[in-house]
């Protein structure tokens, strides 16, 4: 529906307030909305998701009390002393950042199942293939699954987790990786522990 106002000329009020607009506009039925942002899916990236969901419909809470979810999140210190979480996906969490500083942040990794939880490491600075395979599975990952073998890792598809040289060592080392499509949900647990 298209609404039409009259304006007769030289009768316009200039310093008519944003929220006189907004009023009016909600009372056509019109509200301001925010787009949903949502990845770009080719149909290759669709295809994949079906593949992934039907090889694993059929799992029971037994084969899934075997995957570790692995993952990292931001804190951030705010000006006031207040933690912030960055790296929650969800629709129902909202995100505010500081822009101008706050009080520093630091970074986790950590991985959790239905019966074990690894070490949470703090990460210093920037976390690359090399940092990641050095300072989080050769010290933390790699035992952890040695400790228990019929456990298998779920990471995300960060740059650091799916380059050569960490798929090398992994599958060096004999470490199974549950696989996760590109551009898929952040479906993983310790997003939000």
């Amino acid at each position: 529906m298209v609404t039409t106002a009259r304006v007769t000329p030289g009768t316009h009020n200039p310093s008519i307030s944003a929220q006189t607009v907004c009023n009016r506009l909600r009372g056509t039925g019109l509200r301001a909305r925010r787009p949903v942002v949502r990845q770009i899916l080719t149909r290759h990236h669709r295809q994949q998701h079906h593949l992934w969901a039907q090889t694993h419909r059929c799992w029971t809470r037994q084969d899934w009390q075997k995957v570790v979810f692995a993952g990292e999140s931001l804190f951030g210190l705010t000006r006031d002393g207040e933690f912030i979480v960055e790296g929650m996906s969800t629709e129902a969490c909202t995100l505010e950042r500081d822009r101008f500083g706050g009080g520093g942040s630091v970074m986790v990794w950590g991985g959790v199942s239905q019966h074990h939880r690894t070490e949470l490491v703090v990460i210093a600075g920037n976390l690359n293939a090399v940092r990641y395979r050095e300072d989080i599975l050769l010290p933390h990952v790699v035992p952890f699954l040695q400790a228990y073998p019929d456990m298998t890792l779920q990471h995300d598809n960060v740059t650091s987790h799916t380059a050569r040289s960490v798929c090398d060592f992994l599958q060096d080392r004999n470490v199974s990786v549950l696989p996760w499509p590109a551009k898929s949900p952040d479906l993983n647990p310790i997003e939000h522990v």
